[in-house]
């Protein structure tokens, strides 16, 4: 009962925010749309299929920082020197504009506020029995993850490849920090989270800074909470719930 009721709340919440977040922001996506479409006059934006609560396939929309036809390459994962991306689009992804139109996902429903970032089938197919649970919620926009890993093109700039580099270097991590906010999931998590994102907008030293003590005070082990800090390099590791180190996205 609790939970449905704490469900509801959330739902409602991210309908009003979402709503209120696309009128504040209609300005800036009217105007970014317009950039993007005034570069080579095609679509100023990207819909692509992403994996939902309960393995449910739902269309997600971003501003388009790529070129047309950029996904036909048969590469998920994008470095920050990926030559797909155009001019417009190194600076809306810095600022992370390009997930703004993201906003109508969570007014519609497929997407939450705050979840697990959601991924493209070829990523979930590979996802550990472990893993599964992050398909449980609904995805968001912004979680643990998201922050830690917000410079997650700059970690695969120079990649040979870049999809197995972001499941050898991002995905344990991205997966372990997930999970554990499904477990602590609540709305006032939620709030600080938002606030969070907003902080490593200005600075991800703070953000990272004020986020390794909340997982401290919430319990996480000690290995999580130094990834959280990124005051190490990264190295490969396997997803949770997995023995070995991925090689291949080959099933």
């Amino acid at each position: 009962m609790l939970r449905r009721i704490s469900h509801a709340f959330k739902r409602g919440f991210d309908i009003i925010a979402s709503l209120i977040g696309l009128l504040i922001f209609s300005p800036l996506l009217t105007l970014f749309t317009f950039l993007i479409w005034l570069q080579d006059f095609k679509s100023p934006f990207y819909i692509s299929n992403r994996v939902g609560k309960n393995e449910k396939i739902f269309k997600i929309i971003k501003l388009r920082s790529m070129v047309i036809d950029a996904d036909k390459k048969g590469i998920d994962s994008t470095s920050l020197n990926d030559e797909r991306i155009t001019r417009i689009g190194h600076f809306i992804r810095s600022y992370k504009l390009d997930e703004l139109s993201q906003l109508w996902n969570v007014f519609k429903g497929d997407m939450s506020l705050v979840g697990p970032r959601p991924n493209v089938k070829r990523e979930t197919d590979l996802y550990t029995t472990t893993e599964r649970e992050l398909l449980s919620i609904k995805p968001g926009i912004t979680d643990f993850a998201s922050i830690v890993f917000a410079d997650e093109g700059e970690i695969l700039s120079g990649a040979k490849d870049p999809d197995i580099s972001y499941n050898q270097l991002i995905r344990p991590g991205k997966s372990e920090l997930s999970l554990f906010y499904i477990l602590h999931q609540s709305f006032l998590l939620d709030i600080f989270i938002l606030i969070l994102t907003i902080i490593t907008i200005f600075s991800r030293a703070k953000s990272l800074s004020l986020l390794t003590y909340t997982l401290k005070k919430l319990g996480a082990k000690t290995e999580l909470i130094e990834l959280a800090g990124r005051k190490k390099p990264l190295f490969p590791m396997p997803p949770p719930g997995a023995s070995k180190i991925v090689t291949t996205r080959d099933i």
